[in-house]
């Protein structure tokens, strides 16, 4: 029960201080122009939460908060996945406080939820955190944003430091304005204003530290996203490698996904070239890299679980044939898993793949400097095979490569490698902090696990 006021939303509805809206039946709420909107629902979907989540996440950007409460199935996971990633913050009822665990549970495996706390304690964090500047003045501007990383170099660069002590990677050449905004969003969640204070508290938390990390890693994916490159794919690009390929003897497709997350661009890319493929599957060997940074990250995709919100991406047809429905998840198919294999990578410090026909590198360069594209792109033209396509986002292009790679899709941004040599100052030797780890640990390999050794095996073979 409450004493505020609680209103069925009808129409277009601007909403109100203190009040409580209700969704009616059939029917879904987004958030739009500074008003909840109905739309109707679709017969298949039951995600309604997810719906509005991720409309909110688009309308408010990092002022959206999200709360999954009691409730089954698992509506709601995709949709905070929305909000963190848009810097806004993400609350989970405890398991145990809910009448019906399994939404809230589903919330909390995710790994996208801030803080879960009873009902009651999330209503007093919220209003601790409402008067952080991260909340109330959200600086907007990006100009505003990298004159605020200039003036706290200093700060953010011990911020960088501790990352790299602790996790391994070095931040300090990617996008200061992202990072920046990434970092005050941590800041808000502990109620610390001053990036020195916050520098100071990670020296002497590890839990932040791996905490921060994963949210600068943070990013929105899901299956097929932009359809219209994967038909383009199917129609066109891949045809042409599997005619080029038809004449080895012994006929391998090698694609590589590097910083894709949970696992959902890689999936659809083997789901995408096993249709393709079709009956001509039992000739030719498929093998799909998938790499991140974040450990976690990869352990998420080699499971291949994903919530139920999923149905509005895939179609009826692939969830039968490529899924497995587990109660309100469906998981991959070990036919398809099996041709994929995930691995931890930093593509920025890491040795590339080789011997590739394709690379998936979509919306990743975008949050790199000038710097590290100058080695990425180089990189990329390196581990392609004569004629493999490099796929970029949107925004994304190979700036000034252009020598390297043809771009044969405007619309798409695919790239074709050219039959020339990859510049002599490329950097393309193998990180040396991995090479140090790795000649220090095999002196004793026979004494490794089997397990172990097997991996290991496995990678120097990639």
């Amino acid at each position: 029960m409450t004493a505020m006021p609680v209103r069925e939303v009808a129409g277009t509805t601007t909403p109100k201080p203190n009040t409580v809206y209700v969704q009616p039946p059939n029917k879904c709420v987004i958030a739009k122009d500074g008003a909840l909107t109905l739309v109707q629902r679709t017969e298949r979907l039951n995600v309604a939460i997810d719906h509005f989540f991720e409309s909110l996440a688009e309308e408010r950007g990092s002022r959206a908060i999200g709360i999954v409460l009691s409730g089954t199935g698992s509506d709601g996971t995709a949709g905070l996945r929305a909000i963190k990633a848009a810097g806004g913050l993400t609350f989970a009822q405890t398991v145990e406080s809910a009448k019906f665990d399994a939404m809230p549970r589903s919330a909390i495996r995710s790994g996208f939820v801030d803080l879960v706390l009873p009902p009651h304690e999330i209503a007093r964090e919220i209003r601790r955190i409402a008067d952080h500047p991260y909340i109330r003045r959200p600086p907007s501007d990006p100009e505003e944003i990298e004159k605020a990383a200039y003036r706290q170099a200093d700060d953010l660069g011990r911020i960088f430091l501790s990352l790299k002590k602790q996790m391994g990677v070095d931040f300090s050449a990617y996008k200061e304005t992202t990072l920046l905004r990434r970092i005050q969003r941590r800041m808000a969640l502990h109620r610390i204003d001053k990036l020195n204070r916050y520098a100071r508290f990670l020296r002497d938390n590890k839990k932040e530290v791996e905490a921060l990390f994963d949210d600068l890693l943070i990013n929105v994916t899901r299956f097929f996203r932009d359809k219209q490159l994967f038909r383009a794919l199917k129609k066109r690009f891949l045809p042409a490698l599997f005619k080029n390929k038809s004449k080895d003897r012994q006929p391998e497709l090698r694609v590589w996904v590097p910083g894709r997350a949970t696992g959902e661009e890689v999936y659809s890319l083997a789901i995408c070239i096993l249709e393709a493929l079709g009956s001509r599957l039992s000739k030719m060997r498929i093998q799909i890299f998938g790499t991140d940074l974040s450990e976690s990250v990869i352990e998420h995709a080699r499971a291949g679980i994903y919530p139920s919100a999923i149905e509005k991406d895939v179609s009826r047809a692939r969830l039968k044939r490529f899924f497995l429905k587990r109660d309100s998840t469906y998981q991959i198919h070990r036919n398809v898993r099996d041709i994929c294999t995930f691995a931890r990578q930093n593509i920025t410090a890491d040795p590339p793949f080789s011997r590739l026909d394709m690379i998936s590198c979509r919306n990743v360069l975008i949050y790199l400097s000038p710097q590290l594209h100058k080695r990425c792109i180089p990189q990329f033209h390196y581990a392609l095979n004569p004629g493999g396509y490099l796929i970029l986002g949107p925004a994304e292009s190979v700036g000034l490569y252009d020598e390297l790679f043809e771009l044969v899709d405007k619309k798409n941004k695919i790239y074709a490698k050219k039959k020339v040599p990859t510049p002599h100052d490329a950097n393309l030797a193998p990180y040396q902090g991995f090479e140090f780890v790795r000649a220090k640990a095999t002196r004793n390999f026979c004494k490794w696990p089997i397990a172990l050794r097997l991996a290991f095996m496995r990678r120097r073979q990639l």
